[in-house]
Order: C-alpha cells, then structure tokens, then sequence
C-alpha cells in the first residue's frame, strides 16, 4: 500500500480536483435541467419539442460521444477552450438531461389545483412554475435527484479519461504510468477518493431530505 500511503497528497489533490469539477457540473446541470423541464412543461409548443429533444437525445447518446463533441467538435466551429472546460460542459448537457426528468417527475407530482390557484390570482405561466409548483416539486424529487447527483459523480471519472488533469482518474494514470507503481493499490486508492465524495453527498442529501419532509 506504499502507493497510496507515499502519495497522500497527490490522491488529496485528484479528490479536490474532482470535487471541483462535480461542484461546476452540478450546478449547471441542475440550472439548466430546471429551464429545460420549464420547456417540457411550457403552454407553448415549440419550447416543448426543444425540451422534449434535448432530453431524447442526451438521454439516448453515450457519454462518451458528448464528450468527444464537446472536446474535438466546439474547436471545429470557431469554440475553444481547456479540456477541464469542454468536460465540465459535456458533463452538465448530459447530466441536465436526467435533472429535467427528476424535476418533471415532481413537477407532476403536484396538484393541479395549485396551477389553477396562481392562475386564478393571474399568475402568469412562468410565475407560477417559479413560485407556486417548483418550489413543492424541488421538495418530493431530492430522493431522485440525488440519484442523478450520484450517478453524475461517477461520470466525471470519464471526464478524468479525456486529458483534464489534476483529478483522481489522472493520479491513477501519473502513479501507474509515470511512476510505475503497480495499478491494484493505486486503483483502490481512486476508489477510496471516490466512496469519500459519495458518501459524503449522501449524507448531505439524507440530510436535506430529513428536513424537506418535516417542511412538508
């Protein structure tokens, strides 16, 4: 275990890299998947086919794929930028994809009797979407949410495979490649780095969810 134990803090380093990397994502993912699920739900037709088709086709295309665009395709048009950049985007146009379908699911959830109560008081669409039915839809998806939130964190690690630098999935390749340790110990401490973030998002969202149901 010389691996992990000799490089305490370059593993430090690749965690805090990754965290970074998941914080930016989740927030765009989740500002995004919130004006795309407002498409989804909206009265009027055309931004329900752009929200119905942005979650068709990043739910439906590889990860993989929409990270190759991002990194080879935006420099063809003219769109340049790191590669911890084109990575953070990739990763929040998939993730809001799955963000837009958690967020609908309690969009619907709702009753419909409060649409018609801000209606009433002349509450246009998007205020009433904003102040009356996602604040109560935020509240019934933080188990769903958190799913996604999970599932993005271990997405980023395909992030770490396209050259970003400075997280944990470029420490496993330094240690095992540059430095010649063998790949089990450094593969356990990526997974350790890993089960931290996590857990720790977990416990957070377990929290949230506690207080959410005593605000309900």
């Amino acid at each position: 275990m010389d691996a992990i134990t000799d490089n305490l803090g370059l593993f430090w380093s690749g965690l805090l890299g990754t965290a970074e990397i998941n914080v930016y994502a989740g927030i765009g993912a989740l500002l995004l998947g919130t004006l795309m699920v407002g498409f989804r739900v909206s009265p009027i037709p055309p931004l329900r086919w752009v929200g119905t088709a942005w979650v068709t086709v990043f739910r439906n295309v590889p990860l993989t794929v929409v990270l190759f665009f991002c990194a080879f395709g935006f420099p063809e048009i003219g769109v340049n930028g790191s590669y911890f950049v084109f990575g953070v985007i990739g990763l929040v146009l998939y993730t809001s994809a799955f963000v837009c379908e958690a967020v609908r699911s309690g969009i619907n959830s709702v009753s419909t009797g409060q649409a018609e109560a801000a209606r009433s008081i002349g509450l246009p669409f998007s205020q009433s979407l904003r102040y009356v039915i996602l604040p109560q839809a935020f509240r019934t998806v933080v188990p769903p949410l958190g799913s996604v939130v999970i599932a993005m964190i271990k997405n980023s690690a395909i992030v770490g495979a396209f050259g970003v630098g400075g997280e944990l999935f470029s420490v496993a390749q330094r240690l095992t490649s540059a430095q010649g340790y063998a790949a089990l110990p450094v593969l356990l401490g990526v997974i350790a780095g890993y089960l931290i973030i996590t857990l720790g998002v977990a416990l957070l969202l377990g929290v949230l969810e506690r207080k959410v149901a005593i605000a309900r």
